[in-house]
């Protein structure tokens, strides 16, 4: 599979989307596009439990706008997939059939296992967190799952989720203090019949629009600088105190909110109730936000079922860095080049005691080097400014937000000038050592970066040695090197500052053609 154009329709029991999703083998899975109808299907099942017509009808003419819409973009490679609205409807049967009469549509619908697993999925090829457990609430149901070395361990879906909580507990239009105990009362018993999470004491990964609009409201109240939820962390004592906020909020506030879905002010409250719930029982402090859930578990394992090696994920910011260097016009080659010199480097460096070696030290190094200065792409002149700007200001998979400006400190480093321009809104992230680290780090990357200016992969080895009163560098070369000899010797300043000694550079061209 070298390339496709697929979408996914998702018919849940809050809201039905439509996604189109662009996949290529060299810059990985985008989406193109993003449509969402509040249509809230959950509140059309009778207590009965059929849905009514009015619902039926609803589902139908959406997914025929969905349809038209698809036809206009020229996608044919669909699947739909229901959840728990469809999934509890004693009806379901009938309805499948009439969407497949009238619309040619086939729907899948989804077990609770499978919806609990596809959102795993999501969540495993998307974030580095090694083991975590992770709630996706919809508006029908609620799905947990626990997975360990990214290998999924448990799951588990319960039948309610914030459009039934609301219809069983808020009376008026937003959730009273005394609705609130209830409803937490109720969802601590539900969840004590999991036994597999209470205590287990690992992180808790949001999944879903309601955890979105948790964070993106989070965000707002504290001014936070840097854009997207991928990746953000919360802690339970920032769900508590957003909890106090909300609930002061009438529902026309919530309405207006910044960060809030207008569809979602009635029930943010009860899913908020529902994370901080989990957080206690789990035992921890820590709450994590994707953006990738169901409907990116689907689409990927429909690629991997054709490219196994679309995706990995013990490894997900390198397959992330690989596709974005692709799409900033830089080859494999010359990423997996600059890699493995800058290890060379800093192994180098670390065995003359110039740094004091550092396993995570030395993982963030190469992650950087898989995309230094991408932002010549743009402009070279003002590349460290674009590098900067393109990796702060994306999501982007195996890192969390405080990471992702660590590597773009790195992978942007020009000077301690623009370094100290870059770190100023996030100063207060890290300690001063830290940042004397990431300056340190970045110099060095910048100086290796100099040895394949010309993107000839000029060099073979580096080798270091200590002479009185210097640092002696021999670069065996493997092609005459005009570019590099210059750009070297211009930037070694960089790091003599560092390790506070003189650098000389021996350019080994023996065997070379003259």
């Amino acid at each position: 599979m070298h390339q496709i154009k697929t979408a996914i329709i998702d018919i849940g029991s809050n809201t039905m989307r439509l996604v189109i999703y662009k996949y290529d083998r060299h810059e990985g899975l985008h989406e193109i596009g993003n449509m969402k109808v509040v249509a809230r299907l959950r509140t059309y099942i009778l207590p009965t439990g059929e849905m009514t017509e009015e619902g039926i009808a609803l589902l139908e003419d959406t997914l025929r706008d969905f349809l038209i819409m698809l036809d206009d973009f020229g996608v044919s490679d669909v699947r739909a997939a229901a959840t728990a609205a469809i999934r509890q409807a004693s009806n379901r049967d009938e309805i499948i059939t009439r969407i497949h009469r009238n619309l040619q549509l086939d729907i899948e619908l989804l077990s609770e296992q499978q919806e609990a697993y596809f959102g795993f999925v999501g969540v495993a090829y998307s974030l580095a967190t090694p083991s975590a457990v992770t709630i996706d609430i919809g508006g029908g149901s609620t799905e947990i799952t626990l997975f360990k070395d990214k290998e999924i361990v448990h799951a588990k879906s319960f039948p309610f989720g914030t459009v039934s909580l609301k219809q069983m507990f808020v009376k008026g239009e937003v959730l009273s203090n005394y609705e609130q105990q209830q409803l937490a009362a109720f969802v601590k018993d539900q969840f004590a019949q999991i036994d597999w999470i209470t205590g287990v004491g690992l992180p808790v990964v949001g999944i879903g629009g309601s955890a979105r609009n948790i964070a993106q409201v989070h965000q707002q109240r504290i001014n936070y600088d840097l854009p997207g939820v991928h990746g953000y962390e919360m802690s339970a004592e920032d769900l508590r105190q957003l909890n106090y906020f909300l609930g002061d909020l009438t529902f026309g506030e919530l309405k207006q909110l910044d960060g809030l879905s207008s569809d979602r002010a009635d029930i943010i409250l009860p899913a908020l109730t529902v994370f901080r719930i989990l957080l206690e029982i789990v035992g921890t402090t820590t709450f994590q936000l994707t953006k990738k859930g169901l409907r990116e578990g689907l689409v990927m394992d429909r690629i991997l079922q054709e490219d196994a090696q679309a995706f990995s994920k013990d490894h997900v910011f390198e397959t992330h860095a690989k596709q974005l260097a692709a799409e900033y016009n830089r080859s494999e080659e010359e990423l997996q080049y600059l890699t493995h010199i800058t290890e060379q480097m800093y192994e180098e460096c670390c065995r003359l005691s110039l740094f004091s070696y550092d396993e995570q030290d030395r993982k963030l190094l190469l992650k950087a080097a898989k995309v230094y200065g991408i932002g010549e792409y743009i402009e070279l002149s003002s590349a460290s400014q674009h590098t900067f700007y393109l990796i702060a200001n994306q999501s982007i998979d195996g890192l969390n937000h405080k990471d992702r400006i660590r590597v773009a400190l790195l992978a942007s480093y020009k000077n301690k000038d623009y370094f100290a321009h870059f770190i100023e809104p996030f100063e207060a992230w890290f300690t001063d050592e830290e940042l004397h680290k990431l300056r340190d780090l970045g110099a060095l990357l910048k100086f290796v970066y100099a040895f394949n200016v010309s993107k000839r992969r000029v060099v073979d080895t580096f080798t270091m040695h200590k002479e009185e009163g210097h640092v002696c560098l021999t670069v065996q070369l493997n092609k005459h090197a005009a570019a590099e000899k210059y750009q070297a010797r211009r930037h070694q300043k960089h790091l003599e500052r560092v390790i506070k000694e003189n650098i000389i550079i021996h350019f080994n061209e023996e065997g070379l053609a003259q």
